[in-house]
């Protein structure tokens, strides 16, 4: 299908953390599959499998593949979650791009930068907070360009710094939270101590 051939392209440059004996199941399609299962309203490893196994024969016929069955959501499973999370940021950033240059001529965007709780990430049993992603969105073509993780111990305000200084922003116009409005506290001229007079 060769409106899916860019995409493709970026999922094979992902590297595959299986052995080269454990690969029945070509990982980008994988990748492409878990994908299209997600923005169909999947939301676990058996849905990709479910989805898989009830579009298999359209799935092959339109991929050029010869998948008998589909992969077990626990072979789903191993592969996405050995995948190296900055590698798979790094290949989808430059899909965005893109179609960032291909969907217009434009020379000014306006990117919104936002941070978002990724739902149910939490774990009451580990003491683990809910994990947070700042991302940055184009707001006219409805795409996002690039996460970065928000440290649990800290908050948008240095994400957003780090974000800015990765993309190629210069000629856009940048919206952000009112949190990001205010003036560093290191900066602030600091009043001298009064001193204590002994009588």
């Amino acid at each position: 299908m060769r409106s899916f051939d860019r995409l493709i392209g970026v999922l094979r440059e992902i590297p595959d953390p299986r052995r080269a004996e454990g690969k029945l199941y070509q990982q980008p399609y994988v990748l492409l599959f878990s994908i299209l299962a997600v923005a169909t309203g999947g939301n676990s490893y058996r849905s990709v499998e479910t989805f898989i196994k009830v579009h298999r024969s359209r799935l092959n016929a339109a991929f050029g593949l010869n998948w008998k069955r589909a992969p077990a959501h626990t072979a789903i499973r191993y592969i996405l979650q050995r995948l190296d999370p900055k590698g798979v940021e790094q290949a989808f950033r430059r899909h965005a791009a893109g179609l960032l240059d291909g969907a217009s001529n434009r020379s000014r965007h306006t990117v919104a930068l936002d941070g978002k709780v990724l739902r149910r990430s939490f774990d009451n049993f580990r003491d683990r907070k809910a994990a947070q992603l700042l991302h940055a969105f184009d707001t006219e073509l409805g795409l996002v360009l690039a996460h970065v993780d928000i440290d649990e111990k800290s908050n948008e305000i240095p994400a957003v710094q780090q974000l800015l200084g990765e993309l190629h922003v210069a000629h856009s116009t940048i919206t952000i939270d009112a949190l990001h409005c205010q003036k560093k506290p290191s900066s602030l001229p600091r009043r001298p101590r009064r001193k204590r007079l002994s009588n």
